[in-house]
């Protein structure tokens, strides 16, 4: 689950990393007078679930962000936005009220394309606004999870601002990863050792110690998968400061977290977001055109790719579980009837628990309920297998059925194409 920079930067903050004074706001008379209570200089930023604000555009009309996302695409140097200078980007330096309550009028409302925005770009209904830095250098410091390690890794560089995958590319050496003992943590000694490696000045070391463990504090207390500040930042003044952060927490965590709290539904996707209201926890949008309803995460996955050696591209993971409810068949059927991309249905059931005459009738009755006029490709193996193929043949509808899965792929992949 991903969050926004003003609370991933509340969540630093509780754990004792420096962060510049700055307000949310969803209003323009909201970042006039939080500019006003900054001192008047101030930074506008876009807020939004995705990276590269300060080299995004803004669109006004959504019908336009994809001809504005393959610009930047194509030529970034041409059509990137600045933070300085034109074209102005989804982050803004201004030194007013006034002009924050402008640049504010200009970005609300508005859909910023990025890079890691995706053609649809993402529209903004907050912003942060905040105080201005000066800065004499920048960093890079993140905290995830090493899954050969099986343990957390702190990352870091003296080449901040900037992706890490590209600093890993042009200089692999400029990367420090230092592997963290769970049951000792990261404590400031470490941090004080991290920053000199990193060549900040004695004045910033004790500060940049309780940054890098603040950092690691925040990961841990909050279940994160990533916690991220870049860039980290000396000051004129020797403030080390967190000047931009980033955390994506691990739903699977839930349960002993107030997620709740931080979720923007406005920026998850509403297919995603319908079938977590049907019930259906295990569903994620992808960008194919073939819907998948499948039992079992592994079998899914499996699904996915033999779509993928068909010819095909999936347009979902949808893993309904060992369900024997005719109810969650029809639902799960009406979450991938609902997304306009899906031109073929790919139903993929190996019934060991569960049973395929229940799959079998629950298919039939959405096909009815929605007049579902999609292909449908039903490929059924399992418990209760010639009871599950005597409902679908009695059942009068032209389903397409496959004894194995490599030949329902095929056939899926064919009706997409169709």
């Amino acid at each position: 689950m991903k969050i926004h920079e003003f609370q991933a930067k509340v969540i630093l903050a509780q754990h004792g990393v420096p962060i510049p004074k700055g307000f949310a706001v969803s209003t323009v008379k909201q970042a006039e007078k939080a500019a006003r209570d900054l001192g008047s200089k101030a930074v506008v930023k876009a807020q939004i679930h995705a990276g590269g604000r300060g080299k995004g555009r803004l669109v006004a009309n959504p019908n336009r962000t994809a001809a504005m996302y393959a610009k930047l695409e194509a030529d970034p140097t041409a059509h990137e936005g600045r933070v300085k200078g034109s074209p102005v980007g989804g982050v803004r330096l201004v030194n007013t009220p006034a002009q924050a309550a402008a640049e504010a009028r200009k970005i609300l409302g508005r859909y910023l394309v990025s890079h890691q925005t995706g053609p649809q770009g993402r529209k903004v209904r907050r912003l942060l606004i905040e105080e201005q830095s000066a800065v004499t250098n920048e960093y890079y410091a993140s905290v995830l999870i090493d899954n050969a390690l099986g343990a957390p890794v702190m990352i870091a560089s003296a080449e901040g601002g900037q992706a890490i995958e590209e600093i890993a590319e042009r200089n692999p050496a400029a990367i420090i990863r230092l592997p963290i003992d769970p049951t000792q943590g990261f404590p400031p000694f470490r941090g004080r050792q991290l920053a000199k490696q990193l060549g900040m000045p004695k004045e910033a070391t004790f500060q940049a110690g309780q940054l890098f463990a603040g950092l690691y504090g925040a990961f841990v207390a909050t279940d994160a998968l990533l916690a991220e500040i870049n860039p980290c930042v000396l000051t004129q003044d020797n403030r080390v400061l967190a000047l931009d952060a980033k955390v994506n927490l691990d739903d699977n965590a839930a349960f002993r977290q107030r997620y709740q709290d931080w979720r923007d539904l406005h920026e998850e996707d509403p297919m995603e977001i319908k079938a977590e209201q049907a019930g259906i926890g295990s569903y994620v949008k992808l960008d194919g055109n073939i819907g998948c309803m499948v039992n079992g995460a592994g079998l899914a996955m499996a699904t996915l790719d033999t779509i993928m050696l068909a010819g095909g591209e999936p347009a979902n993971f949808l893993d309904i579980g060992t369900v024997n409810r005719v109810e969650r068949v029809v639902e799960a059927l009406h979450i991938i009837h609902l997304d306009p991309a899906v031109k073929a249905i790919l139903i993929n059931i190996f019934g060991g628990m569960a049973r395929a005459d229940i799959i079998a009738e629950g298919i039939v009755q959405a096909h009815r309920k929605f007049r579902i006029k999609t292909p449908i490709v039903v490929r059924l193996a399992g418990s209760n297998i010639e009871q599950g193929r005597q409902i679908l043949d009695e059942s009068g509808i032209n389903l397409i059925q496959a004894d194995n899965l490599g030949l329902a792929a095929q056939k899926a992949a064919a009706a997409a194409a169709a």
